[in-house]
């Protein structure tokens, strides 16, 4: 360790790519003990390939999120000191367009899924009087575009749950934290533009593509999955806040939200897509 903080055990969930991988490698830099689930034994070995790379030691568990059972037995096995729920993807789609399948599968994932493991988490955390969950959200939790109504969804719903969950440990020495990145260069851009390729032939085919175009224009300013890790693990080693906005085109979302008058807002967002 650095002297800084006390070795910790830590599970990122969604460990695989991105963000989650960022947090596994700089918590295990750190010197504390960092696992990383991820749902397949190839998303594993790429796990450790990118630790091997890095000089550092991080272990790995299976799991699906969605999993109850399987979250108990990763939990009951590790009893983290604290849990990064990071597991996560992108749902494009305007509100129409998108099943109660799909919508649910992202409400399982992104919130009834987080949401499970920090309860599975906080006995264990209780009882040493410390932890620390550390919800990776969006600014998207905190404001709203068109086309991406299911996703922005989930993050506010995370988002509401995590204030309540925050007030109601914060006697036994938790703290948990919300961490809301903008834009981050990582693969989910990928499946964004994939997943508007599937929806071909909706009546937004044309705002889909430009929304597309105004998100390459924000790409210049998008950070590096390791700023975010930075500030995740600052969150369990210090005695954090309760949210932490990261990159600039989220503290400038998060400024306009607070001083634009909604109607605003929505024009100019109709204006940039097309609607």
């Amino acid at each position: 360790m650095s002297g800084r903080a006390t070795a910790r055990t830590i599970i990122t969930t969604g460990a695989n790519s991105g963000i989650g991988l960022a947090t596994v490698i700089e918590a295990a830099h750190r010197g504390h003990r960092s696992i990383g689930t991820v749902r397949s034994d190839e998303k594993a070995e790429a796990v450790h390939a990118a630790a091997d790379e890095a000089g550092v030691t991080v272990e790995t568990a299976l799991l699906d999120v969605t999993d109850e059972a399987a979250g108990v037995a990763v939990v009951d096995e590790y009893r983290p000191d604290a849990l990064v729920n990071n597991a996560g993807f992108a749902i494009t789609g305007a509100i129409e367009d998108v099943s109660d399948d799909e919508a649910r599968f992202a409400f399982e994932t992104m919130v009834l899924a987080p949401m499970r493991l920090a309860r599975l988490a906080v006995p264990h955390m209780r009882d040493r009087e410390w932890g620390r969950i550390v919800n990776v959200s969006s600014i998207y939790g905190r404001t709203t575009t068109p086309l991406t109504g299911w996703y922005r969804g989930c993050k506010h719903a995370l988002e509401g749950l995590s204030d309540a969950l925050r007030m109601e440990v914060a006697r036994d020495g938790i703290k948990v934290v919300l961490v809301e990145p903008g834009g981050v260069k990582t693969a989910i851009w990928e499946e964004t533009e994939r997943e508007v390729e599937r929806r071909s032939g909706s009546r937004f085919d044309e705002n889909y593509r430009r929304s597309l175009a105004s998100t390459r224009l924000w790409q210049p300013i998008m950070i590096e999955s390791k700023q975010c890790a930075d500030v995740i693990v600052d969150t369990i080693e210090g005695n954090p806040r309760a949210r932490y906005r990261v990159g600039l085109d989220a503290q400038a979302l998060g400024l306009t939200e607070n001083l634009v008058p909604t109607f605003v807002r929505d024009r100019i967002a109709r204006i940039t897509f097309g609607l």
